[in-house]
């Protein structure tokens, strides 16, 4: 039997000797590269959506005889085709002559020129498809931010044949949320439904266009609501749907028996072959349309800012802190000087309440916070050595990368350029499965074809040492790396508890 797995987008390399499980699956072909501070293109105001029939019934598919065309033909003509592409560059193919580069003879013989030619990095144009959904007739389509991400070119394709170069209004990864827009007029676009009022055992159909064949629906149930912990997004809120969801169905919609749209597909739990195994995934439209509706006010999405490291209230922390188990969010960390700091939240402190409302657990407690705007206040009820307490927090904003190193980084001629790292808290090092009182500072990104990410680096490892000095926060790594110039960097990587020496040789 086929083990299902969910495959990341991002590379994973052997540490050590441990076996690796590969996890989850992106729908779509795009590379999933970040958009975040990058320009924002196109008019930044209010677009006119279609929102949900206030007094709508589910259609009585018993009366259509012939099932669900009444249903599907309007939904499918508001599904578009997108496709991107951009350009990558490549290592030289001088590795495997590299014996010869250094030696006087050869050099001598065919000349450095020669040599240069096999050591150059090579260019070369990566496309990818996907699918995208009309939400105006004024040409705003919502998507997938893995469809587009990195994209210098973006065709859009509706089902009427019809071609348009499309534009990013804006995009985040955070949600895997992008706005796209076309020059058109009066466009076919889906009605927006209440996701919040799905239930499991709804009717579900999935429209896209799988493996670039064309327009395509499939039909399910809702399987599931309010799906997180799948390392999937840093925002988890997914719908869970046994419709078919294939590769290249990524941005496509989700449309209930109304054929009003309740989500956005992204993703599916596949087996070896990569395909449809009767689990996929789609953003909530409800998210997706907060995400929209900022992309479109601000340019970027701005969330609220809590400033604290949360954890689940499992049963062992629920007995020692003397709180009800499976409920709550208890705090592991707070960051100084943050807006929690600031209203005298601290370590053990288990949040039961926000605003009135039961905190299920640590997802229902980002969720709510990330969706509300900097500078509201918040209500929180908490417990506190098992007395009630409440709390009043002025949210501040949530930073694009709290702690991280300079947007520039290391300089372009170290071999630890395209790595980003961020403070280290007690908090994060119990998440990433270390002793809470390691120092360091953990990896938030290492890109792709850079000498690190050659070497093995990975994102979440926990830098200890830079070239045999300890490093115990951002500003120090950052002088280690300046120090280090040019020369080999030799790392002490903490990777779940466990170290090992990483070499990371210049380019």
């Amino acid at each position: 039997m086929t083990q299902a797995a969910f495959v990341i987008r991002r590379p994973t390399a052997a540490f050590l000797t441990a076996a690796v499980l590969v996890i989850g699956i992106v729908v779509g072909l795009g590379a999933a590269a970040a958009w975040a501070g990058r320009p924002v293109f196109g008019a930044q105001k209010a677009v006119p959506m279609f929102v949900a029939r206030s007094n709508g019934r589910p259609a009585d598919v018993s009366a259509n005889g012939m099932g669900y065309a009444s249903i599907l033909k309007p939904a499918l003509a508001a599904v578009v085709n997108i496709s991107s592409s951009k350009i990558v560059k490549t290592p030289g193919n001088g590795q495997q002559f590299a014996p010869f580069f250094n030696d006087p003879f050869f050099r001598q013989f065919f000349g450095n020129q020669f040599f240069r030619q096999f050591q150059a990095p090579r260019e070369q144009r990566e496309h990818s498809l996907g699918s995208g959904v009309i939400v105006s007739p004024d040409g705003y389509i919502l998507t997938n931010n893995h469809v587009i991400a990195g994209a210098t070119e973006i065709k859009v394709f509706l089902p009427d044949k019809r071609q348009f170069t499309g534009k990013v209004v804006g995009a985040d990864p955070k949600t895997d949320i992008a706005v796209v827009s076309i020059d058109a007029k009066n466009l076919p676009a889906l009605t927006m439904a209440d996701s919040s009022k799905i239930q499991v055992g709804d009717l579900a159909f999935a429209i896209g266009d799988p493996f670039g064949i064309g327009e395509t629906a499939t039909m399910g149930i809702v399987s599931a609501t309010g799906r997180n912990g799948l390392d999937i997004e840093d925002y988890e809120d997914f719908i869970q749907t046994d419709a078919a969801i294939n590769p290249g169905n990524s941005g496509g919609a989700l449309v209930n028996a109304r054929g009003d749209l309740i989500g956005i597909n992204t993703a599916i739990l596949a087996g070896g072959g990569g395909g449809n195994q009767g689990i996929g995934f789609a953003i909530p439209i409800n998210m997706a349309r907060r995400v929209m509706d900022e992309i479109l006010k601000n340019g970027k999405v701005v969330r609220g800012y809590l400033g604290v490291v949360i954890q689940e209230v499992t049963p062992d922390l629920a007995k020692a802190f003397n709180v009800p188990q499976g409920k709550g969010a208890l705090i592991g960390d707070v960051t100084a000087g943050g807006p929690a700091d600031k209203a005298g939240l601290q370590k053990g402190d288990v949040i039961e309440e926000l605003n009135g409302k039961t905190v299920s657990g640590v997802n229902d407690l980002r969720l709510q916070i990330a969706s509300m705007t900097p500078g509201t206040v918040v209500g929180l009820k908490i417990l506190r050595n098992g007395q009630s307490h409440e709390i009043s927090v002025t949210l501040g904003e949530l930073p694009s990368k709290p702690g991280q190193s300079g947007a520039a980084g290391p300089a372009e001629n170290s071999p630890m350029h395209g790595v980003q790292v961020d403070n280290l808290t007690p908090g994060m090092a119990r998440e990433l499965g270390i002793d809470p009182s390691t120092k360091g500072v953990v990896v938030s990104n290492v890109e792709d074809g850079t000498p690190a990410s050659e070497a093995g680096l990975q994102r979440d490892d926990v830098i200890e040492e830079v070239n045999h000095h300890p490093v115990t926060d951002v500003a120090g790594f950052d002088r280690a790396v300046r120090e280090a110039g040019a020369q080999t960097v030799v790392l002490l990587v903490n990777r779940g508890g466990q170290t090992a020496f990483i070499v990371v040789q210049p380019d």
